[in-house]
């Protein structure tokens, strides 16, 4: 446990695991070696996502954390699980897949999604290269997660925005952003080179997983090119339980093989020196094949006990984009401009053969598809004056089909297959929005607004869940900023911002019935957005060696969705009747630091710690918000040279108290504190040749991740299948040409 001095103590200092400024180098050259930390301290770190201009992460008005390709090579990233480990408020969620032919999800959904500062799901945004992912579906064993449409070898560097979102890029971001940026071929070419690139292997044992990369760029005098291919396979990830029992019993995790495949290209051409045209395409495809072990029943059997049950689930996701973009920093009114037009399908598919002992086997094959084709544009316009201005301002369109289908054989009592668990609906949003960074001196006010509406458009085709409903409605979210950069020792921000997120076709129509089991659901044409009304007050700082930063914030929320009984008994004559209505408000608050100290040339420490508390409020009655993740606490140590180098991470998280868990029937489960040390070194023996090691879980110490166990009952016996991997290994060689 950390004591109140601890606290105190971290809580004086700040900035720290994430925001290094040598970061900002390595993002923007991915392909080099480690460079001694004392020769990039000078660089400072910019993001593109807190106010879709290039800013310093020094000078936003709200907690910005930029991390580069090069720490998640160093790091062993094999995923957004990995990935985020030891940012402070941010998890992904990620259950032990146990679920069940018809019934459980559990695990499923793969890495579910990313949770920041207590809301999770589609409350947060994610894109790629400014393009949104899918959203994340539910619907009985049906899941579908997000993180698992990312392949991380492909990427350059993701920044993470905390608070609403809703005035740079609309619906969706209430609780911030996670945004991803791909390899451009500048990234790999070294400065003056036509034909460069780079092959790298890897090897981790948490999965016992083999990955290869291979990269090439070209630049030739008006054109640049870019093409990378990555394969990895692995299998089940490995947990600290010992139960090894081919049943319901078991603990170890379930038989997995797993296969991925990427491919990212890009071509630019260079039309005048002002302007370039330029193409990409992403294609993913992943297969995961699981023996579920744990849905084999106890003995005695019934008749429809299940003996066996293998799934097979894919998912794939195809981009491409065309863009233009206008650079001209001498011109009059317009400077800036990019123009990108993008089209995307990506799809799931999960199949389930389940042997049932004396009862007819059935099966289950579900698909979840969105194909989206958006148009945005972005401009920027500088003005001098008695102020210096900078206006960007642009739009975004973008319009996404959606459809599910149940299929199977022996459908459910009642019910006949195929069946769409909502109708095929088309979502159209427009947004237009208009934002000014003013520069007086050492303050910058940064005011933005945009206006969004949205439609939803349901089809009835081939949907026999009831009527469908039409819904659209619009949204003002603005936001202002300010930084003051009183001087290097302390600069205090602010922010005050809104944020909406607009129901999913989903929760407008959602129809199944099943009058034998007298249940019900049915759509809601009244459904209004999620809104956030979110403020944050910080300061940072530097001083010689040392750079801090603090932040405080508050985030109120309204109109929450939530699936309700809203009438009958549970009889087959009078069925319970489930629907999505806006019922809960909730208001999430915290604080967070982070402190970096560059102790000399080589040595660097860095430490941070985050707090969040949250409540949902129904009837006027609070509940603890389950999503809220305890206490945080990241201390690193790092010694860095141009030829080798190592660091030694602690997480601490505190444990999980009882009285900030939501009610249940059954209490839940809460897990203790735990204290877990990762050591890594990479090494240079040849200029071009690069080698990382990673060690996690030094100690091997059992221990459970709240966000990975919510739901669970305290007297469950399966307690250990939820536990995290133990003492692990991660090895990856890297060659430069």
């Amino acid at each position: 446990m950390l004591c109140k001095t601890q606290i105190a103590l971290a809580l004086g200092m700040a900035w720290g695991m994430g925001s290094s400024a040598a970061q900002a180098q390595l993002a923007q050259q991915p392909q080099q070696a480690p460079v001694p930390a004392n020769a990039a301290t000078q660089l400072k770190e910019i993001t593109v996502t807190s106010t879709r201009t290039e800013r310093s992460v020094d000078a936003v008005p709200n907690t910005v954390t930029v991390i580069p390709a090069a720490r998640i090579e160093q790091e062993g990233g094999r995923d957004i699980k990995d990935l985020f480990r030891n940012e402070l408020d941010v998890s992904v969620r990620a259950a032990p897949a146990r679920f069940t032919a018809a019934g459980a999800a559990t695990g499923r959904a793969g890495n579910e999604g990313v949770n920041i500062r207590g809301l999770e799901g589609n409350q947060v945004l994610m894109m790629v290269d400014g393009t949104r992912l899918p959203a994340s579906f539910s619907f009985g064993a049906f899941a579908t997660g997000r993180g698992d449409f990312l392949e991380l070898d492909g990427i350059t560097a993701v920044e993470v925005l905390r608070g609403p979102t809703s005035t740079q890029f609309g619906s969706d971001g209430l609780a911030g952003a996670v945004s991803f940026r791909t390899l451009d071929p500048s990234d790999i070419l070294k400065k003056g080179q036509a034909f460069g690139g780079f092959a790298r292997a890897g090897y981790g044992s948490i999965d016992r997983s083999w990955r290869n990369t291979l990269a090439i760029a070209g630049d030739s005098g008006d054109w640049q090119g870019l093409l990378l291919a990555s394969y990895r396979r692995g299998h089940e990830t490995e947990n600290k339980a010992d139960n090894n029992a081919l049943n319901v019993s078991r603990t170890k995790p379930n038989p997995v093989d797993y296969n991925s495949q990427y491919v990212l290209g890009k071509a630019f051409f260079k039309l005048s020196s002002t302007q370039q045209l330029g193409a990409s395409l992403e294609a993913q495809k992943r297969r995961q094949d699981t023996e579920v072990y744990s849905a084999r029943a106890l003995p005695p059997l019934t008749s429809t006990s299940t003996i066996d049950l293998d799934t097979r689930d894919n998912i794939e996701r195809n981009k491409l984009t065309l863009e233009h973009r206008y650079k001209n920093l001498n011109a009059d009114l317009l400077q800036k401009a990019e123009t990108r037009l993008y089209w995307q399908d990506a799809k799931v598919s999960q199949y389930s053969a389940e042997d049932r002992n004396t009862a007819a086997d059935r099966t289950r094959d579900n698909r979840y598809q969105t194909k989206v084709l958006g148009l945005s544009s972005l401009m920027e316009s500088n003005f001098s004056g008695a102020v210096e201005q900078r206006l960007s301002y642009g739009f975004d369109w973008s319009r996404s089909d959606t459809s599910g289908v149940r299929d199977g054989t022996v459908a459910p009592f009642g019910e006949s297959f195929p069946a769409k668990p909502f109708p095929d609906t088309t979502y159209t949003v427009t947004g237009a929005f208009l934002q000014d960074e003013i520069e007086n001196g050492t303050l910058t006010i940064i005011p933005g607004l945009r206006f969004d509406h949205y439609k939803l458009s349901p089809s009835s085709a081939g949907y026999s869940g009831g009527a469908v409903t039409a819904l659209s409605d619009q949204a003002v979210t603005p936001r202002l900023g300010l930084v003051w950069q009183l001087n290097p020792l302390f600069a205090p921000y602010a922010q005050i911002a809104k944020g909406f997120r607009a129901p999913t076709p989903d929760q407008v129509n959602n129809g199944f019935t099943n009058l034998a089991s007298g249940y019900t659901s049915i759509g809601n044409a009244n459904l209004k957005a999620e809104r956030a009304d979110s403020i944050e007050l910080g300061f940072r700082g530097k001083l010689n060696g040392l750079r801090y930063s603090f932040a405080t914030f508050n985030n109120s929320y309204k109109d929450f969705i939530s699936q309700q009984v809203v009438r009958g008994s549970g009889s087959a004559a009078d069925p319970l009747v489930f629907q999505y209505i806006n019922l809960a408000k909730a208001e999430i608050r915290g604080a967070e630091a982070r402190a970096e100290w560059q102790i000399d040339s080589n040595w660097q420490v860095n430490t941070g710690i985050a707090y969040t508390k949250g409540d949902s409020e129904t009837a006027g009655i609070k509940t603890p918000l389950d999503t809220i993740n305890p206490i945080k606490f990241v201390a690193g140590l790092r010694y860095d040279t141009a030829a080798w180098g190592a660091r030694a991470q602690l997480q601490h998280q505190q444990a999980k108290s009882a009285d900030r868990i939501a009610p249940a029937a059954v209490p839940q489960f809460a897990p203790g504190s735990y204290n877990v040390v990762d050591l890594g070194v990479y090494w240079k023996p040849l200029p071009k040749l690069s080698i990382n090691v990673n060690l996690n879980n030094v100690f091997d110490r059992k221990y459970w991740q709240w966000t990975d166990v919510r739901g669970l009952a305290d007297n469950s016996t399966i307690k250990d299948a939820y536990t995290a991997p133990g003492r692990n290994a991660q090895v990856s060689v890297r060659y430069d040409f």
